[in-house]
């Protein structure tokens, strides 16, 4: 199983929407895909169309709990091959809790591990900070895709980033969180800044950005509120065909991806 990290510390990069369409436009491809929210605002759960209220097991029991295995809270969606494991405002006090837990750092990827489900894929949304969540999903990850606006602020964030896992693969596993790609999102087809945005990241990380960018659009703000991916809502739009885009580059990759992950480092 692969088990993808959508992770950026900075708020407002499309995370979660890139975690919730890349998740369906995989199940959609025909792959078993469990989707993970790990974030308090639990935006993932409310877009596949679950109110975090109304739900009983969640990631925050899972974590928190030696004996809630991951497979209890696990719910189906309406994609045929996506799962959840939903979220909600309990988490937001799981950092706290999991400081004081020995190995505070492997509890997701045990969690994972247990599973006695078979997935293709396991897609893990993290919140937008850099502290214990995103760090647990971090260490459970084969891969990390990295959502980033096109914005010049953005490359800040990125170095953060990108030093925090390089740290992680030096003290943890050398095989984990591997950079998968970087992800243009916000993406504005008349705006010069948007075309210098990618210009500049293309020609800085190369192959490592994905060729599939993320435009902005009316329908993939509409989506969410109807509790569903843009790859079902209006699966004829752009934004559903570059997140369909994209779910084959992960699944096929780049002959020419090859980059090697300390470039990445040398901001």
């Amino acid at each position: 199983m692969r088990i993808i990290a959508i992770a950026n510390q900075k708020g407002g990069c499309g995370k979660t929407t890139t975690a919730v369409n890349l998740s369906a436009a995989l199940a959609l491809k025909g792959s078993r895909v469990l989707l993970i929210d790990l974030d308090p605002q639990a935006h993932a759960t409310l877009g596949l169309g679950y109110g975090p209220e109304e739900l009983g097991v969640s990631i925050y029991d899972v974590l928190i709990d030696n004996h809630t295995p991951l497979a209890t809270a696990v719910v189906s969606t309406y994609v045929k091959g996506l799962d959840l494991v939903p979220s909600n405002i309990l988490l937001s006090g799981a950092e706290l809790e999991l400081s004081l837990i020995a190995g505070r750092e492997f509890v997701l990827r045990r969690r994972i591990n247990a599973l006695n489900i078979d997935y293709d894929f396991c897609i893990i949304d993290c919140s937008p900070s850099l502290g214990i969540l995103t760090l647990n999903a971090l260490v459970a990850s084969t891969d990390v895709v990295v959502p980033v606006q096109a914005h010049y602020y953005a490359m800040e964030g990125l170095k953060q980033l990108l030093e925090t896992i390089n740290i992680i693969k030096q003290r943890f596993s050398p095989h984990n969180a591997n950079i998968l790609g970087l992800l243009l999102t916000f993406v504005e087809t008349r705006a010069l800044l948007s075309k210098e945005v990618q210009q500049q990241m293309r020609e800085f990380f190369g192959d490592k950005v994905f060729d599939a960018v993320v435009h902005t659009s009316v329908r993939l703000a509409e989506a969410p509120g109807a509790g569903e991916a843009v790859v079902t809502y209006d699966s004829k739009c752009k934004s559903a065909i570059e997140y369909m885009a994209l779910a084959n580059e992960v699944i096929y990759g780049k002959a020419k991806r090859r980059i090697a992950q300390e470039s990445l480092i040398n901001l």
